[in-house]
Parts: C-alpha cells; structure tokens; sequence
C-alpha cells in the first residue's frame, strides 16, 4: 500500500520560563503498512505505540525540543525500537526535559529521510526555537511544520530561544515557496495549506 499520513492527539502540559499552560498535541505518522516515521512524541508514548500498530518505525523525528514535542520521546523510543532524531541547536531545550539522556542522533538542514519509498527533507526553520525544523514530503503534498506555522500564521516567539524577525524570515523563505497546494500539518490545531497562509504575509509584520 502507498505511503499515508495519520494523525493522533495527545494531551498534556507546555512548560517553559515559569508557565505551564494546558496543551493538545498533534502526533503525525507517514508511512504505509509495512514502515513509518513518527513526527514528534507528545505526552503519551502508548497512544503514539498505538497509531504505530507494530509497524517498523524508521525514526522519531522532533521538529523542536519544547518538552510538549518530546516528554514522550525516549519512551516512546524503547516501545517502538527507533532513534530520536533532533537538530542540535535545540539541545539546550531538549536536555531540559531529558537532562541525562540525549536524543540518538540530529537532523540537518537538506538531510533526506525516507519512508516506505518517500523522501522526506528536513528543513532548518529556527525562530519558534533555536532548532526547530519542518519536514517537507513533496510526494504527498505535505510539510510538517511542528510549531513554526499554524492555520492563522506564525507560531510563538515570546518565550526564551525564540524570535520573531527569524521565524518570519524561516516561514518565507522556506515554507512560502513551496506549492500553495502543499498541506501544512502543524503541531497544533489544523491543518492549513501554503496557499492559504502566503497572502497573509505582509501583516506579520505590519
């Protein structure tokens, strides 16, 4: 069977600088029946096992190191016997939730996973975080944009490691090239396409 995307959502807390804020999390899996590669690990390592079903799991891939993206990684990891992938810039998140166990190996900006015979790029987009990163799976229409751009626009720069004029600039060169009929699954919320988000451009920074 040709490679899909699914979808789960776990619930849990967003903690950083002091708050702690009440979070629902979108999981997303692409594969097909045989293989897949899980974006992000939320919350609830056994829910993610679940969408999983006993299939081989190429590599957990986090977009950015905000313990509501990956409190659930390393357990998530040994369930399903997969790496945990993360770009390193985002360490200084990452060992805040695992302070004493690292993530397996990185992401890289152009590096090219793939899954049940589809590339998947990885696409540096700093700005949410230092390390945050999208996926872009043009064989399915599809970008995987963790928190860096939501049905509505970019995602939060007020908390530490984020910014605002670099998260701008990663959503326009980076993400508003790609086709406007590409999906954007997020990590959050719903899903939106390029095309939809592209005109709003200008009042970002309005």
């Amino acid at each position: 069977m040709s490679a899909r995307i699914e979808r789960t959502v776990t619930s849990g807390v967003f903690a950083l600088d002091g708050g702690r804020w009440d979070v629902d999390n979108n999981v997303w899996v692409v594969g097909d029946d045989d293989e897949c590669l899980v974006v992000d690990a939320p919350h609830d390592a056994r829910a993610i096992a679940d969408l999983v079903a006993g299939r081989r799991v190429t590599a957990i891939a986090c977009t950015h190191a905000h313990n509501d993206h990956v409190d659930a990684a390393l357990e998530l990891a040994a369930l399903v016997d997969a790496p945990v992938l993360l770009h390193p810039a985002d360490r200084v998140l990452w060992d805040r939730t695992h302070p004493d166990r690292p993530p397996h190996g990185e992401l890289s900006d152009g590096q090219t996973l793939t899954v049940a015979g589809v590339p998947v790029t990885v696409l540096h987009t700093p700005g949410h975080s230092p390390g945050s990163c999208c996926l872009s799976v043009p064989a399915l229409g599809a970008v995987f944009t963790g928190d860096t751009l939501f049905a509505g626009g970019p995602g939060a720069t007020g908390r530490s490691y984020s910014d605002f004029d670099t998260i701008v600039d990663s959503i326009t060169r980076r993400l508003l090239t790609l086709p406007a009929d590409t999906t954007v699954y997020t990590g959050h919320g719903e899903t939106t396409t390029i095309g939809a988000e592209a005109p709003h451009r200008a009042e970002w920074t309005a």
